[in-house]
C-alpha cells in the first residue's frame, strides 16, 4: 500500500506587494496552522518517508515550522517543478518516486493540488472527504490518498481519498 499526502502550504502574507510570488512568507495565521497541522498529521501517522517541497518561501516555511521539529521526518527535497504545477506535472513527479518509498508528501500550491487530488480519487474514496475537497482546498489542508500500484503505475482515478483534513477541523 502506498500513501500520497498532498499538502497545500499554509496562509501566506501579502504585506509587501513588491515581493516576488516565490518570496512571500507565511502570515502569522499560517505559521500557527503549519505547526498545528504537522502535529495532527503526526498523531494520525501521516508522516512521509520522502517529502518534496516547492521552493516558494511559504512552502519551505510550512515544512520547516511544522515538520522539522518532529522526530523521524526526512529532509525535505526542494523540487522546482512543484511550483504552481498542474495535475499532469504532479503525476510525472509522483511517478519518479523510488519504489522503496511507501509514503510521499508533496507540499505545494493550488489550484494544482486540488485538481490533482480530485483526478486521483477513484472508487472507494471517502464521500465526505471528496465533497469537502471538491468544495475548496484551503491553505494548510492535506489530502491523504492510498493506492496499491507502484508509483510508476499511478493513474487517474486509481487511488482512494481516505482523509481530507483542514485547519478548521482541528478547532
Amino acid at each position: 500500500m502506498r500513501q500520497l499526502l498532498l499538502y497545500r502550504h499554509a496562509k501566506s502574507a501579502w504585506d509587501d506587494p513588491a515581493l516576488d510570488d516565490l518570496d512571500r512568507p507565511l502570515a502569522p495565521r499560517g505559521r500557527r496552522a503549519a505547526v498545528r497541522m504537522a502535529r495532527a498529521m503526526a498523531q494520525e501517522g501521516w508522516l512521509p518517508q520522502r517529502a518534496m517541497v516547492s521552493p516558494a518561501e511559504r512552502c519551505r516555511q510550512t515544512w520547516a515550522l511544522g515538520f522539522s521539529p518532529l522526530p523521524d521526518v526526512p529532509q525535505a527535497i526542494l523540487e522546482r517543478e512543484l511550483y504552481l504545477a498542474p495535475p499532469a506535472r504532479l503525476l510525472e513527479i509522483v511517478r519518479r518516486t523510488p519504489e522503496g518509498v511507501r509514503s510521499l508528501l508533496l507540499l505545494g500550491h493550488n489550484p494544482g493540488l486540488q485538481s490533482f487530488a480530485l483526478k486521483l480519487a477513484g472508487a472507494g474514496s471517502e464521500p465526505e472527504a471528496c465533497r469537502r475537497l471538491a468544495e475548496k482546498f484551503p491553505t494548510a489542508a492535506v489530502a491523504v490518498l492510498e493506492f496499491e500500484s507502484e508509483w510508476q503505475g499511478l493513474s487517474w482515478a486509481a487511488a482512494r481519498l481516505t482523509h481530507f483534513l483542514r485547519p478548521r477541523d482541528l478547532d
